[in-house]
Order: structure tokens, then C-alpha cells, then sequence
């Protein structure tokens, strides 16, 4: 493959709890609103270090939605019906009713079944639902819900830092959201389950960034393996373990070889990343001073040439060579 450089998205690392200026929303802005804002082209984007958005917002429950069954759900309207079936294509959600296939707009204000990190189970509901337009046609967008049964009231799912709703992008399979054990950050290729992504954390950003897992490929490299490669680049994930070693405030530019992120600055090679983590790291990383620790105690080589593009690199990415 030929390596070419392209203008490449530049994201900026927060906190484990959500993304200042970029996630802090009013209750007036419309989902599309905040869908046209988190979908801005490419430009110096706010990521979070999360895998995958927020912990829901109970007392009784304070526990990470890890991802939602297909089976189980019902659709809203006169005398809720189960759905027998639901899939998803690409980002688009369908149902199958004694009626017929529903699709779309159909399910606003259906119910899901969503998994805790724990094993237990709490009711999603989709309250909005921004369907998708412009260069991001294939991106459909939702506002979920969770019931807290503890407060009695229906809660967001993906809230942002003042507890307003962030819109989700929905993907097949699940994510294994471990820290520092081995298949920690990985995808889990689970034909039952499906994930709901929150904007402004590692998988939607990477959705945005143009590496839609559900797309195929481009210049023959699967856009699967290159978001799950922009998962570890974004939380700089280096070991490919689950471990975030991104500081609050540090930038990063990204690029790739297969025409859908360009190299826009001449900054330093950080890292080179496959979808298991980074292949190799130079000295100078957004770990800054802090120790980079690999469970298997194995050492990332330093980085090569950029003909590593052809050896098995999918991402590379750059920091400033001087504080930004």
C-alpha cells in the first residue's frame, strides 16, 4: 500500500468525565444542533479519555452501560409491541412487527434492554432520534434514556458535565471497557448486542473522524480495523491493554494511509497503531512524565519510517514538537 499523507483530524485529550466546552450543552439546543457541532470536518476536535461515554447518573445503579440487547426491545405507540427482531444497518436501527419491518424514525421512543457492567439489566428508551444528512449521510444519531428506578424518572444515558443529553451513535457489538489486563479496550464481535456510542468519547469520535466500522473499506483497508486502531490512538492506549495514558490538555494529529485522514502538521511522530494498540512509540508521547506500564511486559520498539504503512501500521500519530 502506498502511504499518503492527508489532512488529519487534531483532537485534544480531557478528563475521564466528559469534555469541557465541547459536551457542556443547554437544555434548549436541539439534538441536531449538537449533532451538527460534534460533527464538524476534521480541525482541532475535544475527545474524552473514555472508551465509551459516562457512567449512569444513579445512586442505586453507578455503574457503566456496557452495551444492549436486540432481543427485547418494543416499540412505542398504542398498546406497546415487542419487537421480534431488531438489527442494525449500518448505523440505523430496525425492527421486525406482526406488521412488518420498522426502520428509521419508526423507533423513536422505543425500549431497549441495556447491560451493566455488573450483569444487571436496566430499560433504555430512545427519546430523539436526528437522522443522518451531508457528508455524515450514513450517520444516524440518538438521545437514549435509562429508567432509575431508585429516583423513579428517566435519565440520560450519555449526559454531558452540566447533565443534559448527548446524543449516541449506535454500532454493532460491544467493547471490553477492563483496564490493564489483556483484551482490555477490545472489540467484542457480539452478533447479540450492539452499543450505543456517546458523542465526545473514543468510539463516536472515531466515527467522526470517518472510520465507520460498518463501511466496509477504503483503498482495501477494512474502516473496522481502523476504528478499532483510532479507539487506542485516541485514549492513547499503547499497550493495548485498556489503559489511557492521555493527559488532560495534550494534543495529538492523526492520519492514516487509506485516504480518510490527512497529515495536516509538521509535528513529532508520537506513535504507530494497529487495532491492538501501538506497534511502536517514540519518547515524547502524551504520557509526558508519566510511566508507560504494559501488563506483558513487553517493550514498544521505537517507531520506523513511514513506510510502516505497508507492514501493518494503520494510524500514526504526531504531537507538537513544542507546547501548543
Amino acid at each position: 500500500m502506498v502511504a499518503r499523507r492527508m489532512v488529519g483530524a487534531v483532537v485534544i485529550a480531557c478528563g475521564l468525565v466528559g469534555c469541557g466546552s465541547a459536551v457542556e450543552v443547554e437544555e434548549s439546543r436541539t439534538l441536531g444542533t449538537q449533532v451538527a457541532e460534534l460533527s464538524s470536518p476534521n480541525g482541532r476536535n475535544l475527545n474524552g479519555r473514555n472508551l465509551n461515554g459516562r457512567n449512569l447518573n444513579s445512586t442505586e445503579l453507578g455503574q457503566m452501560l456496557v452495551s444492549v440487547r436486540f432481543a427485547g426491545a418494543e416499540r412505542a405507540g398504542a398498546g406497546t409491541a415487542a419487537l421480534s427482531n431488531t438489527w442494525l444497518e449500518g448505523s440505523v436501527l430496525h425492527g421486525a412487527t406482526s406488521q412488518g419491518v420498522v426502520s428509521g424514525m419508526d423507533l423513536l421512543g422505543a425500549r431497549f434492554v441495556g447491560e451493566l457492567g455488573s450483569g444487571d439489566t436496566v430499560p433504555l428508551r430512545i427519546d430523539d432520534i436526528q437522522p443522518a444528512t451531508g457528508a455524515s449521510a450514513d450517520v444516524w444519531v440518538y438521545r437514549v434514556s435509562y429508567y432509575a428506578a431508585d429516583e423513579g424518572m428517566w435519565k440520560p444515558a450519555c449526559p454531558a458535565a452540566d447533565g443534559s443529553a448527548l446524543g449516541a451513535i449506535a454500532l454493532t457489538g460491544r467493547w471490553d471497557y477492563r483496564q490493564g489486563v489483556a483484551g482490555g479496550g477490545a472489540k467484542i464481535d457480539d452478533a447479540q448486542a450492539f452499543t450505543f456510542a456517546c458523542e465526545g468519547a473514543a468510539l463516536a469520535k472515531c466515527v467522526r473522524f470517518g472510520y465507520r466500522p460498518w463501511a466496509g473499506s477504503v483503498d482495501g483497508q477494512s474502516l473496522g480495523e481502523l476504528h478499532q486502531a483510532c479507539t487506542r490512538m485516541v485514549r492513547a492506549d499503547f499497550c493495548g491493554d485498556g489503559t489511557s495514558y492521555t493527559a488532560d490538555g495534550n494534543w495529538v494529529n492523526l492520519y492514516d494511509a487509506s485516504g480518510v485522514q490527512q497529515d495536516s502538521e509538521s509535528w513529532s511522530l508520537e506513535a504507530q497503531w494497529d487495532a491492538a494498540g501501538a506497534r511502536c512509540r517514540s519518547q515524547t508521547t502524551r504520557a509526558g512524565t508519566q510511566a508507560v506500564s504494559c501488563s506483558s511486559g513487553a517493550t514498544v520498539p521505537t517507531c520506523g519510517p513511514s513506510s510502516s504503512f505497508e507492514t501493518g501500521t494503520l494510524l500514526m500519530s504526531e504531537v507538537p514538537v513544542a507546547p501548543y
